[in-house]
């Protein structure tokens, strides 16, 4: 079972307009938490002297690969590509923590920001973890992937202007 949120954000409105079956993605708990780890992070690394930009840069795109990951499995709509896309995010994360732990361990970030960062990062990795199970339990199953955007309330939700 796909577990859904609505993200709260100041920019709820953007998520909230222009719905759609390949916008889906937007109430996935684990995108919302990426998107949210990568705020965190970016934040953090705005505040940061003495380190390049290129280490900065990494550190970013990796916090960053993690959400539009997820989104471009969902987005393609295929139960096999989708947990492929669930791995790289999940390798994304990995490649995060890696980053954020040897700015650690050279005293450029502090104890108590990284254990904050290390409360979400392993959250979220474990939801990733939880979905791609449930993902390759349905792929075991021969369950189809596009049979789980019939959701019962589908049509009224995600009613286009043009209907």
């Amino acid at each position: 079972m796909i577990v859904w949120v609505a993200m709260k954000t100041k920019y709820q409105r953007y998520l909230n307009n222009n719905k759609n079956i390949n916008r889906g993605y937007r109430k996935l708990i684990v995108w919302n938490e990426a998107i949210d780890l990568f705020d965190f992070v970016k934040r953090k690394l705005d505040t940061l002297k003495g380190i390049s930009f290129k280490t900065k840069a990494q550190i970013e795109d990796s916090a960053l690969s993690i959400s539009s990951n997820i989104a471009e499995g969902y987005c393609r709509r295929y139960l096999k590509e989708n947990i492929q896309f669930i791995n790289i995010a999940l390798a994304s994360l990995g490649e995060n923590y890696s980053q954020i732990f040897a700015l650690l361990n050279s005293d450029i970030i502090e104890r108590k920001w990284f254990e904050e960062y290390d409360i979400k990062h392993y959250s979220l990795e474990n939801k990733l973890i939880k979905l791609n199970r449930t993902y390759l339990e349905k792929s075991k199953n021969n369950e189809s992937w596009k049979k789980d955007y019939y959701i019962k309330d589908i049509y009224e939700v995600y009613k286009s202007d043009n209907d």
